[in-house]
């Protein structure tokens, strides 16, 4: 089948195979609503500066509204032969309004079209995937709040460390989201240029007027360079990369729900809309959703490495190449915005099992630190020689299958003759983590002060 759009260049229709390779509109069709609005700005840009009439543009708008809703009805037929997005747009239009729809494309090609559309697309999806950060930095504050007080070991290297609260537990990832969220406000920002108007590579003779299409477009400003405008897609790695790195979070976060929810921990209970069981084992209670979730961090790093790989070797200033970008970012930025909706989903409904985390905090030494802490401070003794002095004790403790706070007095004496009886006072995990007061640190007190700065930070980023 011929093009009808390339006019009179090309006399055959392309082979078969060429069509399968060099087709986009399988994917790119997602474009249609960026694509129409980029039309339309282009178009009154072009009545304004009296390069087509008033009469020509009211009629091609009319006419591009007109194939809008018929895509948003599902009355459209996308058709492979016209390649992608922009011709069968184009080519609809011709049905509907006639000759005038040729005028729609002067002073712009494909390649400045697709740039446009793509940064659209990609400004959109940033501001969705903001909105479902949020919402998961509130799940997570919600949980944080309730969890003020509940103690649960906190690790290194998966052994216990020290005591923590599983609200401080929580806060972790809201600073790692407000991270996430800050990478991809800073991507938005840098890709806030309009290449509209760049042309194939070169810009355009016709008297355009590139601040205006940009202005209605709700760009800062146009690009500065049309090489550079129609060739890169730094906007789109940036935005994958900040993708990647948030996948990366969701997905620890997931591989702690599923080591949590094991019977061996059992510190939290997925509901059993997070959950499967098992065709064969009827006590089976599977974390799938957080297995997906951490699962699907590696599709999100795939993807940002292909594009950078399609990238890597491409000269000035558009290349073919580039249509392999829009499938790698879709599914990139699809996968990060499912797992999104999971993880909220799981922490907002996911039960806490205080009782057995404050039992596991309580076994494996987490008090360790804090009697070193207390040998520095009452027995005036250097740190590394406090450390000596707990190891020993823990030794001692551990061969007894005891915990420190199971030592007498005069066994912890016969290591250390100057400790006394308050030492027990910092044995505890209650006492462990109210001490732990310094700034960031997983006091309650803290933790709840930190749940109420995030509520107002939160707060105010949405005025």
């Amino acid at each position: 089948m011929s093009n009808k759009m390339w006019g009179g260049r090309f006399g055959e229709g392309p082979d078969r195979i060429m069509e399968e390779i060099n087709a986009s509109i399988g994917f790119d069709q997602r474009f249609f609503a960026q694509d129409i609005r980029g039309s339309k700005a282009h178009c009154a840009m072009l009545a304004e500066t009296g390069i087509i009439s008033r009469a020509d543009a009211d009629q091609i708008i009319a006419g591009l509204d007109a194939v809008l809703a018929e895509i948003e009805e599902g009355r459209f037929e996308f058709k492979r032969a016209l390649e992608d997005i922009h011709m069968n747009v184009e080519s609809r239009l011709a049905d509907l309004i006639g000759a005038s729809a040729g005028r729609l494309h002067t002073a712009r090609s494909r390649n400045d079209q697709v740039a446009l559309d793509f940064k659209l697309y990609i400004r959109d999806t940033i501001d969705h995937l903001d909105e479902q950060l949020a919402d998961f930095q509130k799940a997570l504050l919600d949980k944080a709040e309730a969890n003020a007080d509940t103690i649960m070991p906190g690790f290194t290297h998966l052994q216990t460390a020290q005591p923590v609260t599983f609200g401080h537990h929580c806060l972790a990832y809201v600073e790692m989201t407000a991270r996430d969220r800050g990478r991809f406000a800073d991507a938005r920002r840098r890709l806030n240029e309009s290449p509209l108007g760049s042309a194939a590579l070169a810009g355009t003779s016709f008297p355009i007027d590139r601040h205006m299409t940009a202005k209605a477009l709700g760009f800062d400003r146009p690009t500065r360079n049309s090489l550079d405008s129609v060739s890169d897609r730094d906007f789109v790695l940036e935005t994958m990369s900040a993708a990647a790195i948030a996948a990366t979070h969701l997905s620890r976060l997931a591989e702690e729900i599923v080591i949590w929810s094991t019977p061996g921990f059992n510190f939290v209970r997925l509901t059993d809309g997070f959950t499967t069981g098992s065709s064969i084992m009827p006590q089976k209670r599977n974390p799938d959703a957080a297995e997906l979730v951490r699962a699907k961090s590696g599709r999100v790093i795939g993807d940002l490495t292909s594009l950078l790989i399609v990238m890597k070797g491409l000269p000035l200033a558009y290349s073919k190449d580039m249509q392999e970008d829009k499938e790698a970012a879709f599914d990139a930025l699809d996968a990060l915005s499912l797992s999104l909706a999971a993880m909220t989903g799981m922490i907002s409904t996911l039960t806490v099992n205080a009782k057995e985390m404050r039992a596991a905090a309580s076994r494996g030494f987490a008090t360790a630190t804090d009697l070193a802490d207390w040998l520095v401070r009452r027995l005036n003794v250097p740190f590394r020689q406090a450390h000596h002095i707990t190891g020993a004790l823990v030794a001692r403790a551990e061969k007894r299958g005891i915990d420190l706070d199971g030592l007498s007095l005069d066994e912890m004496r016969e290591v250390e003759p100057g400790i006394t009886d308050e030492v027990y006072s910092v044995l505890g995990v209650d006492n462990s983590v109210r001490s732990r007061t310094s700034f960031g640190g997983t006091a309650p007190e803290n933790v709840r002060a930190s749940v109420a700065w995030w509520r107002n930070e939160l707060g105010s980023r949405e005025k």
